[in-house]
């Protein structure tokens, strides 16, 4: 691994996992539409030995992923290792409450986000034949919660892509998967807590005694971008203390 891209690099996962790879010997682009946090990332990631790069860009718009992953390329090199993992929580509300604008960001960052960065990250990586996907899902890909109809909506949608991917790629040597995180410690989460514990009517949606740590996910994320996994394509792992199989 010599040059990862990590969107949503600013955020709590997202940081954990820029730092693990570069751990790993990898130089980090990082995008975030938090300037003060995704710079902040870089900057721990050169102190590190690594060469960092960030770039502020909204994954939601064609022409802004389509520029940092090029800009990726033409100052780091070409990228193996793709952390496919900005997104936002949206409200908690009934889904007969739940607002229309707030669907549709989700829809836009969750969703079509994941989407064009696999769109045109994939398009470098066949070209070369080489590298590997690990978007950030959720267990909500695979359960309902109350209350979170914007999210869980756009982390199923993680999910099909991500299988989707996988198999357009199948025959390569180009991989795409994902992890199902559970709760874990991150202002995400923590926001999402808070509205819960708003509304009695609805039933934790977000809130779970144990939280697990961003690290906890960079490496699982570390492993299924490394080449010890160079046999693992179009997989869901769970890192969410068993709560999938609860």
């Amino acid at each position: 691994m010599s040059v990862a891209l990590v969107t949503g690099g600013g955020g709590g996962i997202g940081r954990a996992i820029a730092l693990r790879l570069a751990a790993g010997g990898a130089d980090v682009a990082v995008v975030d539409l938090d300037g003060d946090r995704g710079a902040q990332t870089a900057r721990l990631v050169e102190a590190m030995g690594r060469r960092a790069l960030f770039l502020k860009a909204d994954v939601s718009r064609s022409a802004e992923v389509e520029g940092f992953v090029a800009a990726t390329e033409e100052r780091l090199g070409a990228i193996d290792a793709f952390a496919n993992n900005a997104g936002v929580e949206g409200v908690v509300a009934p889904i007969f409450d739940y607002p229309d604008e707030v669907f549709d960001q989700l829809m836009a960052v969750n969703a079509r986000g994941v989407f064009l960065g696999l769109k045109h990250v994939l398009g470098r990586m066949r070209r070369r034949g080489t590298g590997a996907v690990v978007n950030t899902a959720s267990s909500s890909a695979v359960r309902g919660r109350p209350g979170l109809a914007g999210y869980v909506a756009t982390k199923h949608a993680v999910l099909g892509l991500t299988r989707v991917a996988a198999l357009d790629v199948a025959g390569t040597a180009i991989r795409v998967n994902a992890v199902l995180t559970g709760p874990i410690e991150t202002r995400m989460i923590r926001a999402l807590d808070a509205q819960a514990r708003k509304d009695g009517g609805i039933r934790r949606a977000a809130m779970s005694a144990a939280y697990g740590r961003p690290e906890d996910v960079a490496g699982v994320v570390a492993f299924l971008l490394s080449a010890e996994a160079a046999h693992v394509n179009g997989a869901a792992w769970a890192v969410d203390a068993g709560a999938t199989v609860a």
